[in-house]
């Protein structure tokens, strides 16, 4: 901000004020969800990491690039949008647009890369069973590193970075291939090796697992054994999820896809800004089709989750103001001298760890004096004035 270029009428936007309103409302809306989906499925990652597959490496991966575009990205847009114009200047938007590009094909071809993995499992398993982890970690090192050449280009004078045609975001200058050969080098390459490419392995990938699967169900449901039955469910529902989130993804990138090559090599004059603007927002979409599909659809996701909140729920409980503070107290003191005690009252309940012996009953019936625990690390405890509820309970 300060800098003589805010004031450029590149950076001023060429759309309505309503329409700028509208798509400032929809980019909080997306990196709210976008936020918190991606956080989850993160936190759901790092409590199975000691048990992810392969293949969900590539899941978590896509998260996280989804993460970064809406921490990157977001924060900037939604002020401009309100603004009616790019506010951060020349240098941010070349990092954001770098931004951009670098999260948004690192998207694109860690869901190829899943892809032929998942092609791998399912069509040739003999070579699929020997892809491990580390295999994949490798793997994702690749799509980062691919994804960062196109990325750092345009900052090397390979291809041009600019205002999106709608004033209010930065991108890729798509009309630079008008008169900049070297900017055209760029586009062409990336539509070939970043679009084109990547949706035709996608696209052959899955038509292999489809006539795959068509052509063996028969034979394994004939002759396969209930282990391996239930290992070709998983890789199947990974299958399903995968194709989901991939529909989605192309689908939310390919307007702006269509857009920008009609930018590139057609008459740039001719495309309104309110193209350029639609298909940015279902871009910008894409970040919450992951997590969404991942956390609502996949069953060890949905049960690690649960798990997680359920502990949550339960934390909270414990630390309730609805504990009076002296229980409490004596409660935590009591876990704190032996996690292993076999005798714990909380809130008046009794909880039984360990063996009751030579328990005598007094004149009043329902009341037991004392009790001596053979089976704690104290030698005796005295109970006195215990109500006949807590006694059956405990029986």
């Amino acid at each position: 901000m300060g800098n003589a270029s805010d004031t450029s009428a590149v950076f001023a936007s060429t759309i309505s004020k309503q329409h700028d309103i509208l798509m400032g409302s929809l980019y909080g809306v997306f990196c709210v969800l976008s936020l918190v989906g991606n956080c989850i499925l993160l936190l759901v990652g790092h409590h199975k990491r000691s048990t992810l597959k392969p293949a969900e490496f590539f899941i978590i991966n896509l998260s996280i690039s989804d993460l970064g575009m809406t921490l990157s990205l977001f924060p900037l847009a939604i002020p401009s949008a309100f603004k009616h114009r790019w506010l951060f200047g020349e240098v941010t938007c070349q990092l954001y647009a770098m931004c951009g590009v670098l999260f948004g094909l690192c998207s694109l071809t860690n869901l190829t890369a899943l892809s032929l993995v998942c092609c791998l499992k399912v069509c040739f398993p003999n070579h699929g069973n020997k892809f491990s982890s580390s295999h994949a970690r490798l793997l994702v090192v690749g799509v980062w590193c691919y994804a960062s050449v196109f990325a750092v280009g345009p900052l090397a004078q390979w291809g041009r970075y600019s205002a999106e045609p709608y004033g209010t975001a930065c991108c890729i200058d798509w009309k630079a291939p008008n008169y900049e050969l070297s900017a055209l080098s760029y586009i062409v390459c990336l539509f070939l090796f970043c679009y084109a490419l990547p949706c035709t392995v996608i696209f052959l990938s899955y038509t292999f697992i489809l006539l795959t699967v068509r052509g063996s169900r028969q034979a394994v449901q004939q002759h396969v054994s209930p282990p391996q039955t239930k290992t070709a469910n998983a890789h199947s529902l990974i299958v399903k999820l995968s194709v989901a989130v991939c529909i989605g993804f192309l689908g939310a990138w390919s307007p702006y896809a269509i857009v920008a090559m009609w930018a590139a090599f057609g008459d740039a004059t001719l495309v309104p800004p309110e193209a350029f603007a639609i298909a940015a927002v279902c871009a910008k979409s894409s970040t919450i089709y992951n997590p969404l599909v991942y956390l609502l659809c996949k069953p060890n996701f949905r049960e690690c989750l649960y798990r997680d909140t359920s502990m949550l729920r339960k934390r909270i409980y414990r630390g309730s103001p609805m504990l009076e503070p002296k229980e409490r107290l004596v409660s935590a003191s009591q876990r704190n001298k032996d996690v292993s005690l076999s005798t714990r009252f909380s809130n008046g309940q009794q909880e039984s760890y360990g063996a009751l012996l030579h328990c005598t009953e007094s004149a009043a019936p329902g009341h037991v004096d004392a009790c001596n625990l053979t089976a704690s690390p104290f030698r005796e405890v005295t109970v006195c004035q215990l109500s006949s509820k807590p006694q059956a309970e405990l029986v």
